[in-house]
Parts: C-alpha cells; structure tokens; sequence
C-alpha cells in the first residue's frame, strides 16, 4: 500500500500505460493529448511566483552581497564549459557513429513543409533579440507569459532593493515567506496530476507518432541518447565525484522528476519542485534560487549536445564533407543558439534552425529529416539538461560553502537527519528562511 501511494511508483505506472495504450489503441491515444497539456499548463502557471519569491526571499536574506557578482561569475563559467564539453561530446558521437553516412539524399529532394514556424522563430533570435527580451515591458508583465529570465531580473532587482531597505523591507519580506509557503504548497497540490499529465502526453507521441515511425533514422536517435548518457555518466559523474558525492543517488533523489520530464519531454513543469527539493538537500536558497532557474536558460547542455549531432548527420546524410574551420564556426554559433532559444518551444529545432540559416554550408531544408522523430530526441535533451543542472547547483553551493555536506550526504543516502547542522556561511545567512 505504502509503494501504492508513492509519487514516483504513480508516474512510472502511467508511463508505462501511456506506451501500452498508444502503441495498440494509437487513434484513441492521440484524443488524449489535453490531459499532458493541461498538466504543464498548471504547472507553468505556478513558475513565475515561484522563481519570484525564492530569489527575492533568498537575495534579501543574504548578509554579504559583494558574493553575489562571484556566484554569478561562477555560475556562468561552469555553464559555459559543460556547454562546450556538450557540443564537443556531440560532435564527437556524429564522426564516431556516422549515422547518416549513405543515405545520399539530395536537398532539393527534401520538403520543406511543416518547418516554418521553426524558421520564423529562428529568424528572430539574435544576441540583441535574447538580450532585450530579458527585460520585460512592464514589471507586472514578467509574470504574464511565465518565462524564467524576465522574472529573474525582476526577482534580482527586487531582492536587492528589500534588502537595502532593512527593517522597512521586513513587512513585505514576511509577506513574501509566507506566499512562497502557499505557492509550494499548492504546487504540491497539482504535483498530485502528474501521473494523469504523464499518462496523456506519452499515450499521444507514441500514438501519433508509433514507434515504427523511427525507422532508418534509428541510428540517429540511439546515437543521441549514447552521447547523451556518455555527458552524464562520465563528465557529470566526475564532477560529482570530484565534489565528494553521488551522481547516481542525485540522480536517484529526484527520481519523480525525471519521470515527470520523460513523461511530458519538458523540464519546466518540474522547476518548482527541483528548487524546493535542492533546498532539502541542504543548499543555500539564495543560491539555489539564482543557479537553477538560470541554467534552464543557459544551461541546455541535451540541446547542446543535439545541435552539434544533428547538424552533421544532414552533412552526412547529403554528403557534404564540413571543414575543421566551418566545424569550429559551427560550435561557436551554436555556442550562442542554444541559450537564445531558451523559452522558445521546441527549442532544440529551433536552435538548430537558427544555426542553419546562419551557417549556410548545411542546407535548411535538412530538417525535414528530423520533424518526425524530433520529439523521441526531445526526451534525450531534457533529461540531460535537467541533470546537468541540478550537479551544476550543488557544486556551485558546495563551492560557495553554502551547502550543508552532512545534509546533502543523509538526504543522499535516505537518512533521517540527525546531529547539529553545520553552520551556514555569513554571506549566505538567511535570518527569514521559511520551514
């Protein structure tokens, strides 16, 4: 009974009866897409409040701001490496496996039907474009469309302002404690959906799309998925061996997430939850609250490692031979594309259509090859994207001493907590922290 009423034993059971019902019931399957849809959209509708009150409570509860610019310094430099480490990883898999090698297709062959809105989105996006679109036109209209970066520079902003303000901030600080107390709270109550929402969402793609619809482009996905289990296995289980503690019990404490994310190939339903589970584990929540919600922004690294593979199997797939020179343009231009399509749907094909248009030696009507098992690749990219960042929040809280190691080790291992906790750093001191 105890097993029944698990969280993670719920979504496992209604991801497997989402492949059954979609591979033999395939037309009733495909009716089921709104209970997937409607899943995220709850979700999504709490993101906003809740990035918001944890940056602002957790800015304004640290006592040395001066840390702040290294934190961020930090953040983005650990970004930055394991997204080059991805498209190199990726690359590297293309050359080593050639999944597209023979299958001499001609260009002007290929159809360019159904790519449109991946090329109007991808003409969009610019350095200037990702940029300005981080402030928002008015500061109530951050919240509107529930992306993460506006709500960021809002929450940041606003963290420090209450901050500076001292006891005169304390009012709205306590307001602020208590409404990220009732905004995870409810999360906790749509969290109950989410076997429902996974159920809906996998029972449609394998509906739609079968199983079979894989066909010669096989190789292309089993070589996504290699490459992608090579980044975690190898480059994230070394840095969380380097840091003294568990990839696969980290991986293993937010197993329910991951399920959630294969479920419905999006990591942003399972932002609210990582944040509060991060915190359990005995991580600052200032930090927590600025690492994790910008790495869902520039810290893609399965739509890193997706965007180097997949623009050399159209190279290959139309056997056109790409030099060192136009190899390293690629990564670097990709390098950009992947945190501009941040909040963009379907990011990944968006990314690479921006990459495309820009590059010119790939043709764009490439993808074509790619529309229909983009979404069996979209799993791939998100799961790795959320691991890669939660081991990015817990090394960068374990290297600001922000992060109690005894809690994060016993929440690991599945202990009750016992014994003092350590003392958390002066400059991550959070007198307002709420229970």
């Amino acid at each position: 009974m105890k097993l029944a009423k698990s969280l993670y034993f719920q979504i496992l059971c209604a991801v497997l009866l989402g492949v059954v019902v979609g591979h033999f019931w395939a037309q009733q399957a495909v009716a089921l897409k709104p209970l997937g849809d409607a899943f995220i959209k709850l979700i999504k509708m709490m993101i906003a409040p809740v990035v918001f009150c944890t940056i602002v409570t957790g800015i304004a509860g640290m006592t040395d701001k001066r840390s702040l610019g290294r934190l961020m310094s930090k953040t983005l430099l650990l970004f930055l490496g394991l997204t080059v480490l991805s498209l190199v990883i990726g690359l590297a898999a293309v050359y080593l496996f050639k999944p597209g090698a023979g299958m001499n297709i001609d260009p002007a062959t290929l159809s360019s039907a159904g790519l449109s809105q991946y090329t109007a989105s991808a003409a969009k996006l610019s350095v200037v474009d990702f940029f300005m679109h981080i402030i928002p036109d008015t500061f109530i209209g951050a919240f509107n469309k529930g992306e993460v970066l506006p709500v960021l520079f809002i929450a940041v902003l606003s963290g420090f302002a209450l901050s500076s303000m001292g006891e005169k901030g304390k009012p709205v600080l306590d307001v602020l404690e208590s409404a990220s107390t009732m905004v995870f709270r409810i999360f906790g109550y749509l969290m109950r959906f989410a076997p429902v929402g996974a159920f809906g969402a996998l029972a449609f793609t394998v509906g739609q799309y079968g199983v079979t619809s894989l066909g010669s482009l096989a190789k292309l996905v089993g070589t996504l998925y290699i490459a992608c289990a090579f980044f975690v296995l190898v480059v994230l289980g070394g840095i969380c061996r380097a840091h003294g503690f568990s990839l696969w019990k980290l991986l293993r404490y937010f197993r329910e997430e991951f399920l959630v994310v294969l479920g419905t190939s999006s990591t942003e339903p399972v932002l609210p939850r990582m944040l509060e589970k991060l915190e359990k584990l005995g991580c600052n929540k200032g930090v927590v609250g600025l690492v994790l919600p910008t790495g869902y922004s520039f810290n893609l690294d399965g739509t890193a490692i997706y965007l180097s593979l997949a623009a050399v199997f159209i190279a290959q797939a139309c056997n056109i031979d790409l030099s060192l020179g136009q190899v390293v343009t690629m990564l670097a231009i990709m390098l950009l594309s992947s945190k501009g399509a941040a909040g963009v749907t379907g990011s990944g094909f968006v990314a690479l259509a921006s990459t495309l248009t820009v590059i010119h030696d790939i043709p764009l009507a490439g993808l074509a090859l790619l529309i229909g098992i983009d979404r069996f690749m979209s799993e791939a990219r998100a799961l790795t994207s959320l691991a890669s960042n939660a081991v990015a929040t817990v090394v960068v809280s374990l290297s600001e001493n922000a992060c109690d190691r005894q809690t994060l080790l016993s929440r690991l291992n599945g202990e009750a907590l016992a014994g003092p906790v350590a003392e958390t750093p002066e400059w991550a001191a959070e007198p307002h922290r709420h229970g």
